[in-house]
């Protein structure tokens, strides 16, 4: 996810105002008053809500075999709470530069008790709760007018609970933590203007909370080690306290044809099991594929007004992969299943609803999705390594939002371009293989599903208001 970051600040910096004579612009559709410089020197505050995906890698050898478990649990949720910051704007060659500090805290429900583990009698299940977290951040980022895109960096802190119950035929073992855990943050979003001082954005953070290692209290003794990331995406409503008025920009002219590219990263939450009944061995865990995203995509809006319909359909390579997880005793030499898991490509096929104030997009967007699933299997047993692959084509459903604003890249760009923020859900459904473990039948399961968040350039044929500020 990280990478991604990147791309966003490259998308601000395409975001500053023209140096060049802007080209010839479609016409208003109606006569706007004379705008005035947009400032967003000020104090704020605001709410937020939105969902957050933990990949939290565990290693812990809990059948004491003499080499742990690799797996991820993956606290998922929504969150909601309140920020307060201050933005300081100055003028650069690159066009309206902002600085700001920003503090928030978030009440949340992100929890996972999927992960459990159960060979011949002996059950372990994990559990693992992020019940609030919060942040106090840096911001830096270039203004289009009442358009800032930005990135974000700074500390982070949330309070992190751990359970972990081992149980057998007359006994039964607990390990729990209930902890603050600090560390740090960084992310990127889009912030645009709503109309008088309100202001709503669309943001991503990382959060890297720490690594611990804890004794067990278990049946076996061995150390319990893990790693606390978290994925945030969220929204969130701003009021500039005592910032400047701006007369209101005539609604830009967003129907017609587009094409464009995007870029991005993802976060898979694949709940998985693999199943022996002829060994007693049935374990269900986290499969977690990290990683970059790219492609192409192309739609049509109609618009009313200041509510814009569309359809938009995209196609993305990925690189998208978990291969840190092992799961059956994982003895190296001895018995062990290794997975691979990686996602390929994916596409989707979209509606979208928008509502356009001044030249900003809002939209909300839902529709199908498709994409490839591979899993390959490394088996070690008394027959040997083996490993063994399965590829599925798989189609299911997306749903997000975004923020699509103009873009003319220092001037170097017309009026027909614009940028894109936007996130995605989708969910690709379940997969169901059957393979041999050693001599013995055995079946792994996945259920798909991906977090998106990416940013995207359009040309639109019938090209949308530019604005100047």
């Amino acid at each position: 996810m990280k990478k991604y970051l990147l791309a966003t600040a490259l998308v601000g910096l395409g975001s500053a105002p023209s140096i060049a004579a802007d080209l010839a612009a479609r016409p208003y559709t109606k006569a706007p008053a004379l705008a005035a410089v947009y400032d967003w020197t000020g104090f704020y505050i605001g709410v937020n809500a939105g969902v957050g995906l933990g990949r939290d890698r565990f290693q812990h050898d809990w059948i004491g075999a003499g080499s742990p478990y690799s797996f991820y649990v993956s606290p998922q949720g929504g969150f909601g709470g309140g920020q307060v910051g201050y933005n300081w704007q100055t003028g650069s060659v690159l066009g309206p530069i902002v600085f700001g500090v920003e503090a928030d805290i978030q009440g949340a429900g992100l929890s996972d008790d999927r992960t459990n583990f159960a060979i011949l009698g002996v059950n372990t299940a994990y559990r693992q709760k992020l019940d609030w977290f919060g942040t106090a951040r840096g911001r830096i980022g270039i203004a289009n007018g009442p358009v800032l895109s930005y990135v974000t960096a700074g500390y982070a802190f949330g309070n992190v609970k751990t359970d972990v119950t081992q149980s057998a035929p007359g006994l039964t073992s607990t390990f729990s933590t209930d902890r603050t855990q600090g560390g740090w943050v960084v992310g990127s979003g889009v912030e645009a203007a709503l109309g008088g001082n309100w202001t709503g954005k669309i943001e991503y953070l990382y959060l890297n909370l720490g690594n611990k290692t804890d004794a067990s209290t278990l049946f076996a003794a061995a150390p319990i080690n893990t790693e606390i990331r978290e994925n945030i995406f969220r929204v969130g409503l701003n009021y500039r306290i005592g910032g400047k008025a701006s007369a209101p920009v005539a609604t830009a002219n967003w129907a017609g044809f587009y094409l464009g590219g995007n870029f991005g990263s993802g976060t898979g939450r694949d709940r998985s099991s693999m199943s022996i009944p002829g060994a007693a061995v049935l374990e269900t865990f986290n499969l977690a594929p990290d990683g970059i995203n790219g492609g192409v995509q192309a739609g049509y809006n109609w618009q009313a007004a200041s509510w814009v319909v569309g359809l938009e359909a995209d196609i993305q390579g990925s690189t998208q992969k978990d291969n840190k997880t092992c799961v059956t005793f994982c003895t190296p030499g001895l018995v062990l299943a290794a997975y691979d898991a990686t996602l390929p490509w994916f596409g989707t096929v979209r509606g979208r609803l928008g509502y356009s104030v001044g030249s900003t997009l809002f939209y909300a967007t839902g529709g199908l999705a498709y994409g490839s699933i591979k899993t390959k299997i490394a088996t070690n047993s008394f027959v040997g390594p083996v490993t063994q692959s399965f590829s599925n084509t798989n189609t299911g459903w997306t749903a997000g939002a975004g923020i699509e604003t103009p873009f003319t890249l220092l001037g170097l760009l017309g009026p027909n371009w614009t940028t894109k923020t936007e996130y995605l859900y989708v969910d690709l459904g379940s997969t169901s293989d059957s393979f041999i473990f050693g001599v013995v039948p055995a079946t792994t399961t996945r259920s798909v599903t991906e977090h998106v968040f990416r940013t995207g350039i359009n040309y639109h044929f019938n090209s949308p208001v530019v604005a100047k500020y």
